[in-house]
């Protein structure tokens, strides 16, 4: 049984490791094939959230258009207290211009003692 976890768990690792598909705290993938950010706004920790000592990653995938704009979100993951005020932030980002739309996957990192 364990050796079937630790296959599952590796595999998943090996996924994660060379799909690309991971970003880490507020930034985009630094991968060659993504587009570079130009301007960034950081989501407000919400006030509730904050209270309630809520924390953790939020993931949402987000549609770059050839003029740089995000024309299209979606939640991947994350707490739902969290999610809006990502949401909000990325509407401010702005990337790099490029020839045609690309899609990448964007992470956001809530601590406590923000």
């Amino acid at each position: 049984m364990r050796s079937r976890w630790a296959r599952i768990v590796f595999s998943f690792l090996a996924f994660a490791l060379f799909s690309g598909s991971f970003a880490f705290a507020q930034q985009s993938n630094t991968d060659e094939s993504k587009r570079k950010v130009k301007s960034r706004v950081s989501p407000t920790y919400p006030e509730l959230a904050r209270r309630m000592n809520v924390t953790g990653k939020v993931k949402i995938e987000v549609v770059i258009a050839p003029d740089g704009r995000i024309r299209s979100t979606r939640v991947v993951g994350g707490h739902p207290l969290l999610v809006q005020a990502c949401l909000d932030a990325l509407k401010e980002w702005r990337y790099v211009p490029a020839a045609e739309e690309s899609t990448q996957v964007i992470e956001f990192d809530f601590h406590g003692a923000e």
